[in-house]
C-alpha cells in the first residue's frame, strides 16, 4: 500500500444516499480475485445502458470530473454486502477520498485496509460539498479540508491515519513487529523429545 498523500482534486459529486456495494460494483464484476482491474465497472449500472453505452446524465461520465480522486456522496456509502471488490472498484478508478455523512461499517473498515481514505461529517457540511463541486485539498497530516471558502477539520482515528500516512496494509503492520514475534516463538518453543 503506498503512503497518502495531500490530495488536490474537483469533487465528484454523487448526490444519492444509501448507495450500496451492488450498485458500487455489481456482482457479475467478481469473478477477478486481484485488485486491479475493477474501476471500469464502477457505478456500472448507472453509467451505462442495456447495450452497454454510456449514459450521458450520469456524473463519471461527464468529462468536468475526468480525473477526480475525491468522491462525495450522500449518507449511508457502501452498506449492502461487504465484498472488498467495491472498496478496489472506487480505488482502481482513481478516488483516493469518499466523503460522506455516514459509512457502512464494513466498507468503512475496508477503506482503511485498502488505503482509501473515507471522511465523514455532517450532513449539511456534505449538502454543501455536493452543491459546490469545486477544487478541495485534503490534508490528511492535520486533518483538514481546504475549500475556496473555509477549512473544514475532520476526525479520524489516530492508529487508521497512521496507517494511511504510512502505507501500511495489515501484513505491513505485523512485519512492525517481527522482532517481538520471533522472541516470542524462541521463548515458546516445546523442547524436542528426540
Amino acid at each position: 500500500m503506498k503512503p497518502f498523500q495531500n490530495v488536490t482534486s474537483i469533487i465528484t459529486p454523487l448526490d444519492k444516499v444509501n448507495v450500496d456495494t451492488d450498485q458500487i460494483i455489481p456482482k457479475q464484476f467478481l469473478k477477478l480475485v486481484q485488485k486491479s482491474g475493477f474501476g471500469k465497472f464502477l457505478f456500472f449500472n448507472w453509467r451505462y445502458d442495456e447495450n452497454e453505452n454510456m449514459k450521458s446524465d450520469f456524473v463519471l461520465n461527464d468529462s468536468k470530473y475526468d480525473g477526480s480522486k475525491i468522491l462525495v456522496v450522500g449518507d449511508n456509502f457502501g452498506c449492502g454486502s461487504s465484498r472488498e471488490h467495491a472498496v478496489w472498484a472506487l480505488d482502481d478508478y482513481g478516488f483516493s477520498v469518499i466523503i460522506s455523512s455516514s459509512f457502512a461499517d464494513i466498507f468503512f473498515s475496508n477503506c482503511f485496509k485498502n488505503g482509501l481514505l473515507p471522511i465523514s461529517l455532517e450532513s449539511k457540511i456534505v449538502e454543501k460539498l455536493l452543491q459546490e463541486t469545486n477544487v478541495i485539498e485534503i490534508d490528511l497530516e492535520n486533518q483538514i479540508i481546504k475549500t475556496p471558502s473555509e477549512d473544514i477539520f475532520f476526525e479520524i482515528n489516530s492508529h487508521k491515519k497512521k496507517i494511511l500516512l504510512e502505507g501500511l496494509d495489515d501484513i505491513a503492520q505485523t512485519f512492525q513487529f517481527e522482532d517481538k514475534i520471533s522472541e516470542f516463538e524462541e521463548k515458546s518453543t516445546v523442547p524436542s523429545v528426540l
